[in-house]
């Protein structure tokens, strides 16, 4: 298939508000698409690579190159290139990036380089991100949204799944069931103001403590064990106390989600920053065990011997994962079943939740399954402050002690079509370590820079304290944050997971 074929859907449901209209468009494009590249046409119209980022910076992509007369260039080609990028490195690897990159350019139309440098530098943003993309297969293929949506849940991947179901139909859906080995996505929570609201909502419900970790999902069968990041990505390796623990267990097949949280002398919990270089790349595992010693708690069980339990409610999973994993391993909990009798024994643990050092508490409705992938209103997270997880959109750069670092952030959330709303500025609550670490990482996402203000890829996630919300006409959503704060970055979340303007309409109060 061209590539121009995929530019003009791209720009097409850019131009056109209407789900059902963008979904109409990525339907018809991919029924037409051949079987062989439809995991690849799926993967670039939700804004992704299969080779994850190639590494590349404006400079590449901000090259002139003259487009080419007529469309010729074909998705794999484009693939290839991509493929070629991703492998460069060693001496001369800025070089030749450029090269690849001017070639590929060099071989598309003017709409196609718009559409490649969009790709590239991962600012697709014509709408069809996975909700829609999703919406366009399940047309497309003629089977149930919800059908495909589960399935891409279980399997991870919307195009591998998408290809199976645009080539087989409804039957391919068969195929996508939850495997040992093979991890899903993990339910997430809403958030709830107060633990009152949160026992209003749910009813009868499990208040458990919310750690401040690495959320892991652990899979055991027989003696092999493997460690996954809420992002799938594997860390067996990394963290070998819970491979220990899972192996220590009476059961030899189960699926296990948790947290690991380093500990103190004291018992209390060490900071995430601390804990989240344990599943660094390059880390000496063996000093880091002596140096940061962590340990997992587990919260659910997802399957156990032959059973799969996500469509078991709270209350049969939390018996399953009892049996499975003892006290000492998993989070602690309180039964609230009656909210009215017990709300004064919920909020108490609130209260000894945070004294012990945790970030707050995750109250789940006994009768609720796991939802995998989702952020379930069944769950509800409960934290002392007022917090957001936005995205990073650019930075400035400071002057006076701040002077050749990249200091006040500019802070979005995501909107419904995939782009980011920007909400404000801070620059408060950076150490000077952490500035170094922001200028780093930020001039590797960078796609311009005025000298003033460096624009990046909308990637980094990072979670802000603040005290309020205040109308503003001077950003989009309509409100702007009141004396916004770092708290931390979020390496563990994708861009995809951060807060929806939405969400912080929904805490809106005039300051």
């Amino acid at each position: 298939m061209l590539l121009a074929e995929l530019a003009r859907v791209s720009r097409e449901v850019a131009q056109t508000s209407a789900r059902s209209r963008k979904t109409a468009l990525l339907a018809e494009l991919f029924t037409g698409t051949p079987p062989e590249e439809a995991a690849l046409v799926i993967s670039y119209l939700s804004g992704r690579l299969p080779q994850g980022r190639p590494g590349i910076g404006w400079r590449a992509l901000g090259q002139e190159s003259p487009p080419a007369g007529a469309p010729t260039l074909t998705v794999r080609a484009v693939d290839a290139a991509v493929t070629e990028l991703a492998a460069v490195a060693g001496t001369g690897a800025g070089a030749r990036r450029l090269h690849i990159v001017a070639a590929l350019l060099g071989a598309a139309t003017e709409a196609e380089q718009a559409f490649l440098r969009s790709l590239l530098s991962g600012e697709v943003r014509q709408g069809a991100l996975d909700a829609v993309a999703l919406d366009g297969v399940a047309a497309a293929a003629g089977v149930p949204a919800a059908d495909l949506r589960r399935a891409v849940m279980l399997d991870g991947s919307l195009p591998r799944v998408g290809a199976a179901v645009l080539a087989g139909g409804a039957a391919a859906l068969g195929g996508f069931t939850l495997r040992v080995g093979q991890p899903v996505q993990p339910m997430l929570a809403h958030t709830a103001k107060s633990v009152g609201e949160a026992l209003a909502v749910l009813g009868p419900c499990a208040v458990e403590e919310k750690l401040d970790g690495i959320r892991v999902q652990v899979h055991r069968e027989g003696d092999e064990v493997r460690v996954y990041t809420r992002s799938l990505d594997e860390i067996t390796d990394r963290l070998p106390e819970v491979a220990e623990l899972a192996r220590s267990l009476p059961g030899e097949r189960f699926i296990l989600d948790g947290e690991v949280i380093g500990q103190g002398p004291d018992g209390r919990p060490v900071p995430f920053q601390e804990i989240a270089s344990r599943v660094g790349s390059r880390i000496d595992v063996a000093a880091a065990r002596r140096t940061l010693p962590v340990r997992p708690y587990f919260f659910d069980v997802l399957a156990a011997g032959d059973e799969v339990l996500l469509d078991r409610p709270v209350a049969d999973r939390y018996a399953a994962l009892a049996a499975l994993v003892p006290e000492d391993a998993r989070v602690r909990r309180l039964l609230v079943e009656d909210p009215a009798a017990q709300a004064a024994e919920a909020e108490e643990f609130w209260s000894d939740t945070l004294r012990r050092g945790h970030e707050g508490i995750v109250a789940k409705g006994l009768g609720s399954a796991y939802a995998a992938g989702r952020r379930g209103k069944h769950w509800l997270k409960v934290k002392p402050v007022h917090t957001l997880d936005l995205v990073v959109l650019a930075a400035e750069w400071g002057h006076g002690r701040r002077t050749g670092l990249l200091s006040n952030l500019h802070l979005g959330a995501r909107t419904g079509d995939g782009a980011h709303a920007m909400l404000g500025k801070t620059f408060k609550g950076l150490t000077d370590e952490l500035l170094r670490w922001q200028t780093a990482r930020l001039r590797e996402l960078a796609t311009s820079d005025d000298g003033f203000t460096v624009r990046v890829r909308p990637e980094l996630v990072v979670e802000i304290a603040y005290d309020g919300l205040q109308r503003s006409s001077r950003y989009p959503a309509g409100v702007a944050l009141r004396f916004a704060r770092v708290l931390r970055y979020r390496p563990d979340k994708s861009a995809d997971e951060a807060d929806t303007v939405e969400t912080v309409l929904d805490r809106r109060t005039d300051g």
